[in-house]
């Protein structure tokens, strides 16, 4: 059995009044989730909740970890997803206060002696193997998809005005529907990032990359790079989880 070593970090940071991110990693290090929850405060923080609630509920409910073949896999994330997005949907016509709730989800599963990486919005997954950083999952937003097409530059990306602006998050109608699976044999020194984009604003991948190696503890590394996005600038909540493999 793979062995990991994980840290994890949430904060609020230097202009947000609360934290509309959360984060979950179960108690067997089997699952791991960030959750950046958007519609203003309460309903930020309640989408947010209730996607590290329901997803692992249902992944617990659906998934046999020790023995699942991918396909199976893939089956069980795209419906405790899409259970995720169909109650924060429910939630937010009955709830005036939470009338436009959502959350963006990043989640890494470990199945047996594989890693299974998926993403929701634009909170990311990363991987550092020998050196090299290598980003799991693709944006849901608009700078992303006009990066694909090729209408904007990487540069132009970076300050465009509607960068932060998502066509796919949990609690959009789309939202439950073709999210790529990534699907990773995890090797001894390999490190995976799980953040919200409150981390990714702040820093490029060269210094992820740096902050990724710096230390041999996962919390301290963790901590590090939360503290590093903040004194970049970032302006909104940062959440990172640092996974090792042993």
């Amino acid at each position: 059995m793979v062995s990991l070593r994980t840290g994890h970090v949430s904060v609020t940071g230097n202009y947000r009044e609360n934290n509309e991110d959360s984060c979950y990693i179960d108690g067997q290090q089997r699952l791991f989730i960030v959750a950046d929850g958007m519609g203003g405060q309460s309903a930020g923080e309640r989408a947010s909740a209730l996607a590290v609630e329901l997803i692992p509920r249902r992944i617990e409910q659906l998934l046999d970890f020790e023995k699942a073949n991918a396909k199976t896999v893939g089956e069980v994330l795209e419906k405790s997803i899409s259970h995720a997005n169909s109650e924060i949907i429910a939630l937010s016509e009955v709830e005036p206060g939470l009338r436009n709730m959502g959350t963006t989800v990043v989640m890494m599963v470990r199945v047996a002696d594989r890693f299974f990486f998926i993403g929701v919005g634009d909170s990311r997954a990363y991987e550092l193997r020998t050196g090299k950083l290598r980003q799991l999952t693709t944006d849901h937003s608009v700078t992303q998809a006009l990066l694909d097409t090729g209408t904007i530059s990487p540069e132009e990306a970076k300050t465009h005005r509607y960068r932060n602006v998502l066509y796919k998050y949990i609690g959009s109608r789309d939202g439950a529907n073709g999210a790529n699976i990534t699907e990773i044999v995890p090797r001894p020194g390999d490190r995976f990032m799980l953040c919200s984009d409150g981390l990714n604003d702040g820093l490029d991948s060269t210094e992820i990359t740096r902050l990724l190696q710096s230390s041999n503890d996962p919390q301290e590394v963790a901590e590090k790079l939360v503290k590093a996005a903040l004194d970049a600038g970032s302006r909104d909540n940062v959440t990172c989880v640092v996974v090792i493999v042993d």
